[in-house]
């Protein structure tokens, strides 16, 4: 080939990576292996290597290999940047609207847009604006410009008028055109991230070389793009997400001297909406996020809001809210900007998960196992969509790692149902009134003696007969995994067990109408539906009646290990007659079931008094049926495999994946253990993936555990 024919094959080759690089990173319809793609690249590398004076600027080889920085360089933004004003509830929602509706109407009248060649806000009626909704992208914000459609700069946000260049870095992100599909010059603003599942890769790289973790996939992403060496960004496979065109003009030289817009039927324009902009924005080639909606009024933006709320952990990168913008860019530019903020847009904050508040007081609580747990009395404070004002402190060994006392100032974190938890104690804003806790020495209901099981971080009341235990068990007797008795919640059990109506489980099946409706809280109807509910419980299967026995160390998981294993058990009679005479060792031959499960069994069922409930209830009708098809195996594909679930998963449930584990014949621990086959790793993982990783065993994420079903 001559030289021109080579010139010809490298434009070529550059036109068909960077289509290829659109179409897989920006429009995610790949439709080219790695493999393609790479050689087409190493091709046009090793033809630019040999003609380095035919290399274009804008070639896509230039994304990775720049040499290190010795530093950033600081570049002033042709456009300040700015930052959204956050609500956190519709009420404040509603009177950021109110406020804009009358910026406008004041704006109207005094028709401030004359220097505007598009003034068409006099005939906007405030009560009729549109607002674009768009979801808040938890990264890094980076402002690019380009110069007769080539990338010349990319800059961090610094104080919005001056930031970093980090222009060899932001190239590596496949996301970010070189070249745009039109010759203008433009600035734009988008948010740079890294997904959740290169965040986990990543900090798994990074423990292993000993170096400290990235906390969050935000974090992670500002500490990629603030790396000297562009090599190292490259590697962590950044993405991004356009959402703002701050600037825009085409070259007189190359089109109409106007600035371009959208073309529609030959005709050049300025956008007028940001629903339009947004739409030009992915005609230059930029990848905007498609998660966005027209609203014609707060009722619309908060139904979009709370289905986010709802589906935020459900993509693959950070979502923190919704930015409302008003549509009209006429509007925009008549409200204008305060010292910090647009006037004109607002970011509606997700409920946190985290939070500061004070401790108040520390109390004991007694669970139905006897186990005092301290909790921690707050300071209300929401978090998470819901007022928080207790937190669970776990044990005394737990309040001595965090060195809490009552008054300190506290971070808590609770994640959608999860208990409110303390994360941390903030120590610096101790005053020395603080009060050290310490643990009673005597149960706080009975009185009863107390004491720390060996090997156990636990302290337990020793009076089998406390108030408090037996409220507790009954209460886990009753639930919707137990005998699901509707109308028996805690107020009615506490009520009957102090009107000495109850004293154990078995006394439930004993009530009747004329017990309850000289009750306070019951009338003759309520009484009736009580007593029917409990008529209903009395069929159970077996699982749920060995889980609402309430066996310490064993839950519903091992419940259903034992209904799966021990298939002959009709009957109660069976239960007393069988039960009592397995040892330790063929517990734990069931595999699933660990040491601690078998001890507890065997104390369980070898306690005189447990057993004559178990007869008292057989007497008073309660009878063990047949299975539902849920604990049934369907196939074997999973045939004797023990999985643990840890994390948020995305596609189901927990219940869901636990009902697709016995379906095919596996089986669900709530502990892992040497005899565990799959740890199941969802989002934001707890410490049974710590457990699973010193133990060796196999973790999977939800993508791999879909695909054993396959």
């Amino acid at each position: 080939m001559d030289k021109n024919e080579i010139k010809i094959r490298m434009e070529k080759l550059a036109a068909e990576i960077s289509k290829r690089r659109y179409e897989y990173h920006v429009l995610d319809k790949p439709d080219v292996t790695d493999e393609v793609y790479d050689s087409l690249t190493a091709e046009l590398r090793e033809l630019e290597e040999k003609y380095p004076d035919l290399k274009a600027p804008d070639s896509p080889t230039q994304r990775i290999g720049g040499k290190p920085l010795s530093k950033f360089k600081k570049v002033r933004h042709q456009i300040r940047q700015w930052s959204f004003d956050d609500v956190f509830s519709f009420e404040e929602l509603k009177k950021w609207e109110e406020k804009v509706k009358r910026m406008v109407e004041k704006s109207v009248a005094a028709k401030p847009l004359q220097r505007s060649a598009r003034s068409d806000l006099a005939a906007t009626d405030a009560t009729e604006m549109e607002y674009v909704c768009e979801i808040k992208i938890d990264g890094l914000k980076i402002i690019l410009t380009y110069e007769d459609g080539i990338l010349v700069q990319a800059a961090t946000r610094g104080d919005g008028a001056v930031g970093e260049d980090v222009t060899s870095n932001i190239k590596t992100i496949y996301s970010v055109p070189l070249k745009l599909n039109y010759p203008v010059d433009c600035v734009v603003v988008g948010e740079c991230w890294l997904s959740k599942k290169e965040l986990e890769r990543i900090n798994k790289q990074r423990k292993g070389k000993g170096e400290a973790q990235f906390a969050n996939s935000r974090n992670a992403a500002a500490g990629s793009i603030r790396q000297l060496d562009p090599k190292v960004a490259a590697a962590r496979k950044l993405d991004s997400f356009i959402y703002d065109l701050d600037y825009l003009e085409i070259q007189p030289a190359t089109s109409p001297p106007a600035p371009l817009l959208i073309k529609e039927r030959g005709v050049v324009k300025m956008p007028e909406t940001q629903m339009e902009e947004l739409d030009l924005l992915k005609k230059l080639g930029f990848k905007v996020n498609e998660y966005h909606k027209l609203c014609k009024n707060v009722e619309e933006i908060q139904k979009f809001y709370e289905e986010w709320t709802d589906k935020k952990t459900k993509e693959d990168y950070g979502i923190d809210g919704v930015v409302i913008k008003i549509n009209s860019r006429a509007i925009q530019e008549a409200l204008g900007y305060t010292g910090k903020s647009p006037r004109w847009g607002v970011a509606y904050k997700f409920p946190a998960e985290k939070a500061t508040t004070i401790v108040e007081d520390i109390k004991v609580q007694v669970g139905r196992t006897g186990a005092l747990t301290p909790v921690a009395y707050l300071r209300p404070v929401l978090v998470d969509g819901s007022n928080v004002s207790r937190a669970t402190l776990h044990n005394e060994d737990e309040i001595k790692r965090l060195d809490i006392k009552i008054g300190d100032t506290i971070v808590i974190r609770k994640a959608g149902d999860v208990i409110p938890e303390v994360v941390e104690v903030i120590k610096n804003l101790r005053t020395g009134k603080e009060k050290k806790f310490r643990m009673p020495k005597s149960c706080p209901i009975c009185g009863g003696q107390v004491a720390r099981r060996p090997g156990e971080a636990a302290t337990y009341c020793l009076n089998k007969k406390c108030f408090a235990i037996e409220k507790e068990h009954i209460i886990h007797f009753v639930s919707r995994k137990g005998f699901d008795i509707e109308g028996l919640g805690e107020k009615i059990v506490e009520q009957l067990l102090g009107e000495g109506l109850i004293s154990n489980v078995a006394d439930i099946f004993e009530l009747k109408k004329g017990d309850l409706e000289p009750l306070e809280r019951f009338a003759e109807k309520s009484a009736d539906n009580l007593i029917a509910s409990i008529e209903k419980s009395k069929k159970i299967e077996l699982p749920k009646f060995l889980f609402a026995l309430g066996i310490r160390h064993s839950g519903e998981e091992t419940a259903v290990l034992i209904a799966r294993n021990l298939g002959k058990l009709g009957s109660l009679g069976d239960i007393i007659g069988e039960l009592p005479k397995i040892s330790v060792e063929k517990w734990m031959s069931i595999k699933g079931i660990g040491e601690k499960s078998g001890e507890s069994l065997v104390e369980w069922f070898n306690n005189k008094e447990n057993l004559n409930i178990l007869r008292k209830m057989e007497k008073l009708g309660v009878r063990i049926t047949i299975s539902d098809t849920k604990y049934q195996t369907q196939d074997t594909k999973l045939k004797g495999m023990i999985f643990v679930l840890t994390g948020e998963l995305k596609s189901f449930t927990r219940d869901e994946a636990k009902d697709m584990i016995r379906k095919a014949g596996g089986d669900v621990s709530s502990s892992v253990s040497k005899n565990t086959d799959y740890v199941v790793v969802g989002e934001n993982p707890g410490s049974k993936y710590q457990k699973a990783k010193e133990l060796g065993v196999k973790t999977i994420d939800e993508e791999e555990f879909i695909k054993l079903f396959k």
